[in-house]
């Protein structure tokens, strides 16, 4: 539950909970806080545990959709592509990726094209910056 704050966080959180509190109310407050998430806990594990019992074999069979969108999340598109329309054959994209001259060549280094110079890019616009307006194109 905690695994994002650092030990640091908490000596902190410690701190301004004893300057806030007082000494002795503090253990108190700790007391009651830890007994409250038990009991959240407690809830949370007991309502799985029921809706297991009520389902039975079929709590499995919605667990199974999730895990498979879970997996799907952590998929990048190509991953994707290859395992359900390919079957797991990437040769495609292999063969695509040898197709495609390097950048190199389309640069004209290796072609025997001489080099020209690349346009230069406008610098992005800043945060509230408006572009500028083409009075011709209007």
């Amino acid at each position: 539950m905690f695994s994002n704050i650092s030990w640091g966080e908490m000596v902190i959180l410690l701190v301004a909970a004893l300057v806030i509190l007082g000494p002795e109310r503090l253990p108190g407050a700790i007391r009651w806080t830890t007994q409250s998430l038990r009991k959240v806990r407690d809830y949370a594990s007991g309502a799985t545990q029921q809706l297991q019992q009520e389902l039975g074999p079929e709590f499995e069979d919605l667990r199974k959709p999730l895990a498979d969108l879970n997996e799907l999340r952590q998929m990048s598109p190509r991953q994707m592509v290859t395992k359900h329309l390919l079957n797991g054959d990437d040769s495609v994209f292999r063969e695509f990726e040898k197709a495609i001259p390097d950048k190199q060549d389309l640069l004209g280094a290796n072609s025997g094209m001489p080099d020209y110079p690349m346009p230069k890019l406008e610098k992005p616009l800043e945060h509230n910056e408006r572009p500028p307006i083409d009075t011709d194109a209007t």
